[in-house]
């Protein structure tokens, strides 16, 4: 497994998803979304550049009130939308700033990113944040953006992510998940299925091994991560695929270590 330039990726890109920031219930995980400000903290505090693009509007709005199951309506998706991102910038700044790290919010919607002059702008913002060592947190703007809701947008934030990867240029993507890695099967149906260390080619054989949708408090899955990868590899950036649960395995992986599954375009031949 050739880590040798994600070893060296000073610019990186950390997507975590809904089941990672909220149990079953929809409440909000402290546990693991301190743990994941404490490493993302760190790894700035050694001079890497971190921009999270973290899901949980609708998951977190859910949990706060009270819902068993997400909305069906796409009014009713923005109203949660609209309170869990509030409670989701509000716990962020709280348990970044208990280390010292000030974060900025991003909101982004498709309509922008397809725009170039407004896509310049997201750029000039997030550089600017990062040059003032201001940590933003990305994510789609769910309460305007009603396209996504009904699938039309960028459609899950692990697409929104490689498209931020490659719009800042970074120098790798890390999709923070509920499985650590890609497997041949299922693991929490098949205990003895082998994990793909690597992957070079994105192909409708990955993509039937990848299976459904994510968990009912979010839309993604392991296919979307594919999608994604697909998109960054195509501009030159490894994608790696973690258990959010263990954002300590942030520092492996950074430090040359074989964890997860990294999704790189193999070089051409001399």
């Amino acid at each position: 497994m050739s880590v040798e330039s994600v070893a060296r990726a000073r610019r990186v890109v950390v997507k975590v998803g809904t089941s990672t920031l909220t149990y079953e219930n929809g409440k909000l995980n402290i546990r693991a979304i301190e743990a994941l400000c404490k490493v993302l903290t760190d790894l700035q505090n050694a001079g890497r550049e971190i921009v999270l693009v973290s899901s949980g509007a609708i998951g977190v709005g859910m949990g706060k009130l009270g819902l068993k199951q997400r909305p069906k309506e796409t009014r009713e998706k923005q109203a949660v939308a609209a309170v869990g991102q509030c409670e989701l910038m509000f716990i962020y700044d709280k348990l970044f700033g208990e280390y010292n790290r000030t974060v900025a919010q991003v909101l982004l919607t498709k309509d922008v990113m397809d725009n170039p002059h407004s896509k310049h702008n997201v750029l000039n913002t997030i550089e600017t944040l990062l040059g003032m060592d201001i940590l933003p947190v990305v994510n789609e703007n769910d309460t305007v953006a009603i396209d996504e809701l009904v699938g039309n947008n960028f459609g899950d934030n692990d697409t929104l992510s490689a498209i931020v990867a490659t719009l800042v240029n970074a120098d790798l993507l890390v999709l923070l998940t509920d499985i650590d890695g890609l497997y041949e099967a299922d693991p929490r149906q098949h205990p003895d299925a082998k994990k793909i260390p690597v992957v070079h080619k994105v192909d409708d054989q990955l993509m039937a091994l990848a299976g459904g949708s994510g968990s009912n408090r979010g839309t993604g899955g392991m296919v979307t991560k594919l999608h994604a990868a697909v998109i960054t590899m195509e501009a030159g950036i490894p994608t790696a695929i973690l258990h959010g649960g263990q954002p300590e395995r942030l520092y492996d992986l950074l430090e040359g270590r074989c964890v997860g599954t990294l999704l790189k375009k193999k070089k051409a031949a001399l």
